[in-house]
């Protein structure tokens, strides 16, 4: 939202109250309040007939500073507020004549007290990170609605690039855009998105996220070209800055104090088939599918029913429709006999029709309007309400509607929508701002699903595929990307998003491979599932054809085929990854310039990515095979070709279908397992080391986990003199297994290795 006209002129309507100028402050424990007046104080009458800011620094965890600014301190402030962990932070407050410094770890907030002087600075050590000064920090009412707003702005440093604020399907740099955060459905092609994230990272290493889950506008480099301005409507505004000194450390921080992900269940990780979003299937029509994959040598772990496992007009009944499926235990119990886990289509909103409907009103379990009456439309589903989840009843009530269907054998869920919210005149159980529960309730509705397959399944079990998200939502994997289109632009735009999604710290990602919408040429179908394969989470979906790969064409198969097949191999190494996001909150599939900071050129890049610590993905949008990508400083060589490519610059190649830039960073050691047709087994029996350590000096390391996530193998190499030393050791974890200490490099004392790389070195075991 745009306040002024220009750099000089408030728009006509708008009357601004500005910070100008430190008045006092006080100390209650660690918390530092200050005052700011309107204008410069020349004398003590000059303090009357004018506004004035209290501004609150906190500190809720060490390196992160709050920031709470307020005009009316009487206004209610009501929640819901997005859930914060807090630690007992060392915080120290220094006062001179000419400043007040607010400390915490290495990171202070600098407020100068000289007249006509204001401002904050936020430092790193001495490195300042941004600030807030002369007419930033503001308080705006509107004369004509009456309305109030909150606003800070925040400097932007000359080449500094603002990431992040959710999933984004815009230009990857937010420099120059406008930004709403306002959960919609809305497709993968505008500015509107399912997952409004209210916080940004920076190139320069720090994390802003702006505490209020209603509708915040953003102003990037926009209205001031020099700032990045966020404003809320109200009295109050409060923020955080975090500060990892790196965009890595600043995720990992971030995470810490807002939840880490939990960590999804090995099975997870393989492919999925889903019915597609149809009317027309049964169990032949499903058997048939799963058959036919079988058939073609392709390996296939979770089948998903969408909506039309239920009955028409009463979605959610949570009710397998009697007449497509009679004995859905007895399919369930079939389709496990073959080794697949089920996942079932769900949503929060419950059709009239539906017989929970009734149930639901009757116990107050639906969101109401201010008058008493439910809430209904006849949009999506007629007449349906929506559960409200505020209220604790409700909630077990839901769960245990979700219950019955995990204990006839449906093994997760897909929460499906959470975003068509409404605002006008209603009444949650726990009286929580219309507004803002508006984009929160994404985060109670996966919470409480999520929490039900803890309960029934143990943790380490729970997953689901989730569209709608808010802060914290990164707690409750796996989410996709929503509905994208059968083309290479939006296949580009879902790349997009994901990385944009990342920098909020979600380590688990997928998307309809091929698109959603409409049907792909078999050209996009087999270039995206490549990518597919090599995204954290990996799901054939679609609108109103299905997306088996025998009807595009005969090489889709084999397409599929080897991408299921390398990425069941690569467990070993994606899961030790999948382990460091769960414990560090830094994603699998990770931003170029988050990996590389030192590196200006990665700073752009939106097309490629980091999966894991030590391969990088750039998969192919032209049918020509055409792709172009860039590699940091070193060698690389391709997992693929085995080629050897010179980083440092761009490259230009041509890849078949079954090839693509899949590069592993010099100075890796990528665990491969021995098993290609599943992602749950024994990864450290067997296990194959690819060593790639190019030149004298380099070291590398890696940790080889077991089902559950715990390193049971290390392996750490290092080379000399043309020569690799390789030491790969059990943990106490594997011995306690009744595991062996003793390695050679025969498979049958538990590992090998291979050199990666065209240059022939010896390697020693030691």
């Amino acid at each position: 939202m745009k306040f002024t006209e220009g750099y000089w002129c408030t728009k006509k309507e708008i009357t601004p109250l500005y910070a100008a100028e430190f008045a006092d402050s006080r100390i209650h424990g660690d918390e530092l309040i200050v005052y700011a007046p309107g204008k410069h104080i020349t004398g003590r009458g000059d303090c009357l007939n004018l506004g004035m800011l209290t501004i609150c620094l906190s500190s809720p965890m060490e390196d992160v500073i709050k920031v709470s600014v307020r005009h009316f301190e009487g206004t209610a402030y009501r929640g819901p507020f997005a859930g914060i962990k807090e630690t007992a932070p060392h915080v120290t407050i220094e006062e001179t004549e000419e400043e007040i410094r607010y400390q915490s770890g290495r990171t202070s907030a600098v407020i100068d007290k000289r007249p006509n002087g204001w401002g904050i600075r936020f430092l790193d050590g001495d490195r300042e990170l941004t600030n807030t000064g002369f007419r930033n920090m503001a308080h705006m009412t509107n004369r004509d609605t009456g309305k109030t707003y909150m606003v800070e702005q925040l400097a932007i440093d000359v080449d500094e690039c603002i990431y992040g604020l959710g999933e984004r399907y815009t230009p990857f740099v937010k420099n120059g855009q406008m930004v709403e955060m306002w959960n919609e459905d809305g497709g993968t092609a505008s500015e509107i998105t399912y997952k409004n994230i209210p916080f940004y990272i920076t190139n320069k290493g720090y994390g802003v996220l702006l505490d209020h889950e209603g509708d915040a506008a953003y102003e990037i480099a926009s209205e001031k070209v020099e700032r990045l301005q966020f404003s809320v409507e109200g009295e109050r505004l409060d923020y955080y800055v975090i500060n990892g000194s790196t965009p890595k450390g600043t995720i990992s921080k971030y995470t810490e104090l807002t939840g880490k992900p939990a960590l999804p269940p090995t099975w997870s990780f393989g492919l999925w088939l889903t019915t597609s979003f149809t009317t027309n299937y049964d169990e032949e029509t499903t058997s048939g599918f799963i058959q036919g994959m079988a058939d073609r040598d392709i390996p296939l772990h979770v089948f998903h029913f969408d909506c039309y496992w239920m009955e028409a007009y009463e979605w959610c009944n949570f009710t397998w429709d009697p007449r497509t499926f009679p004995d859905p235990a007895g399919m369930l119990k079939r389709y496990h006999d073959r080794g697949l886990k089920i996942c079932v289509w769900i949503n929060p909103y419950i059709g009239q029709k539906s017989p929970l409907f009734h149930e639901g009103m009757e116990h107050g379990y639906l969101i109401r309007k201010t008058n008493g009456d439910v809430w209904q439309t006849d949009m999506w589903q007629a007449g349906m309400g929506l559960v409200d989840f505020t209220n604790p009843d409700a909630a077990a009530w839901y769960q245990g509607k979700l219950k019955t269907l995990l204990d006839m054998g449906v093994d997760c869920f897909k929460t499906d929508f959470g975003e068509r919210v409404p605002v006008k005149d209603i009444a949650y159980f726990d009286n929580s701002d219309p507004v803002k529960m508006h984009n929160y309730y994404t985060f109670l509705y996966n919470q409480t699903v999520f929490q039900l397959l803890e309960q029934e399944r143990g943790t380490g079990e729970a997953v689901l595929f989730a569209r709608s998200a808010t802060v914290g939502g990164q707690q409750f994997p796996a989410h996709w990307g929503g509905d994208c289109s059968a083309t290479y632009p939006s296949m580009a735009e879902t790349i997009r998003s994901g990385l944009s999604l990342a920098c909020a710290g979600f380590g688990f990602w997928s998307h309809d491979i091929s698109g959603f919408e409409n049907t792909a040429p078999a050209d996009i179908y087999k270039r995206w599932c490549q990518f597919g394969l090599l995204s954290s989470h990996s799901r054939l979906h679609g609108s109103s054809s299905y997306r088996v790969p025998w009807l595009f064409d005969d090489e889709a198969c084999d397409v599929l085929r080897k991408f299921v097949k390398l990425k069941c191999a690569l467990m070993p190494y994606l899961y030790r990854q999948a382990v460091k996001a769960h414990e560090e909150g830094i994603p699998m599939m990770r931003p170029m310039f988050v990996e590389f900071p030192e590196d200006r050129a990665c700073e752009p890049l939106d097309k490629q990515y980091m999966l894991g610590d030590s391969l990088l993905v750039a998969p192919v949008f032209k049918e020509s095979g055409e792709v172009e990508y860039y590699l940091p400083e070193g060698t690389w060589v391709n997992l693929l070709t085995g080629k050897t490519v010179a980083g440092g610059r761009w490259q230009k190649e041509t890849h078949d279908y079954f090839s693509l830039p899949l590069m592993v960073r010099p100075g890796s050691i990528v665990a491969v397992g021995r098993e290609s047709s599943r992602p749950d087994y024994a990864y450290a029996e067997g296990v194959r080391f690819l060593l790639y350590l190019p030149e004298d000096g380099m070291t590398a390391e890696t940790g080889v986990t077991d089902l559950e996530g715990h390193v049971v193998m290390t392996a750490a190499a290092s080379r000399a003199d043309g020569t690799i030393t390789l030491r790969v050791e059990r943990t106490a974890a594997a011995a306690s297994e009744g595991g062996s200490a003793d390695f050679s490099t025969d498979v049958s004392a538990g590992f090998t290795f291979e050199v990666l790389g065209d240059e022939k070195v010896e390697v020693v075991v030691a």
